[in-house]
């Protein structure tokens, strides 16, 4: 396992990194869930990355039962606040940052998370106010780092002059959705950020699992996939285009010319991109997490990269015109 330095802190986070969404807590039964991070550990994985959402606290709850008895110094830890935890409870205002802080740290047995993440931009309250809470929350050892998740380029450009002008604590992390099938920080937010010490902490980098290469157009998802659960399938519904999902079946020879599986490119087509610190997998089983944990420091023909590339923007054009 590779490790990458987490912007402009002093953490060193591994190349893959394990999520909890939809999963732990959630859509994965706690043994199997508790091999996945075993495994992750084994690998080399040092970076576990859960949001108080994720569940409403169940994630959080599963990684303190699970993680209580290991050196807290011998991970990393990252969660997140801003999604409604109840009808009153949302956003990033100082009540709520102090409020669901406590909370997270309560779940998940520990003194201080090593990032904390704002989920979304809240719009409802005024960015001063969250980024004063934040750094109060940093000066008192609850919180190592800060990071985003998902926010605009004008709003990270607006919260970067905040921290020079006011001296609030600095964001050290994004958190957006990239992968081969959605490329959209590519445009501002990766160069905005690789120009202001920020990296990226990508999710979703094998599309919800549609670059894995297991849903063919002309067949049922496969039993127990992510398209099949109700817990875990509501947000793939919009990469299950059949133009897509045959153009995902072409880039299996281009996979086989590097030596990879699918998840291996497509994962080391994320990690081939500097800015990005670390992209993170969603597990239901050990092996996934094995075979994925492989991308990491692998070089791959840029050539290959680029065909597959090619692949993917004629599918996501043809499907956007038949939207």
């Amino acid at each position: 396992m590779k490790y990458r330095k987490l912007g402009e802190s002093d953490l060193e986070v591994s190349e893959i990194s394990l999520g909890s969404w939809l999963t732990y807590g959630v859509g994965v039964e706690a043994e199997k869930a508790r091999a996945c991070l075993h495994a992750a550990f084994d690998v080399g994985i040092n970076f576990i990355d859960t949001a108080n959402v994720y569940g409403r606290g169940a994630a959080e709850t599963f990684l303190g039962e699970a993680l209580k008895a290991r050196p807290r110094d011998s991970y990393v830890l990252a969660t997140k606040l801003y999604f409604p935890m109840s009808d009153t409870d949302f956003g990033l205002s100082r009540a709520q940052v102090e409020k669901q802080l406590d909370a997270s740290l309560q779940r998940l047995r520990t003194d201080y998370v090593d990032l904390y993440q704002c989920h979304r931009y809240d719009t409802g309250t005024p960015l001063e106010e969250t980024m004063e809470t934040l750094t109060r929350a940093v000066d008192s050892g609850k919180v190592r780092y800060i990071g985003f998740s998902e926010w605009p380029a004008d709003k990270i450009r607006e919260a970067l002059d905040l921290s020079a002008s006011r001296g609030f604590a600095k964001f050290v992390s994004s958190q957006p959705q990239y992968s081969l099938v959605w490329r959209e920080p590519e445009e501002e937010v990766i160069p905005l950020c690789a120009d202001n010490g920020i990296s990226q902490i990508v999710w979703s980098p094998l599309g919800q699992g549609v670059l894995s290469g297991k849903y063919d157009p002309d067949k049922a998802p496969p039993a127990g996939s992510r398209a099949t659960s109700r817990e875990m399938g509501g947000f793939i519904e919009r990469l299950m285009d059949p133009g897509l999902l045959r153009a995902v079946q072409q880039l299996k020879p281009i996979a086989e010319e590097a030596g990879l599986t699918m998840p291996q490119f497509a994962l080391a087509w994320v990690l081939r991109e500097p800015n990005i610190a670390s992209a993170i997998i969603g597990a239901s089983r050990p092996e996934q997490v094995q075979e994925n944990a492989h991308a990491s420091g692998l070089i791959v023909d840029t050539q290959l990269f680029l065909r597959a590339e090619a692949i993917i923007d004629e599918a996501m054009a043809g499907a956007g015109e038949h939207a």
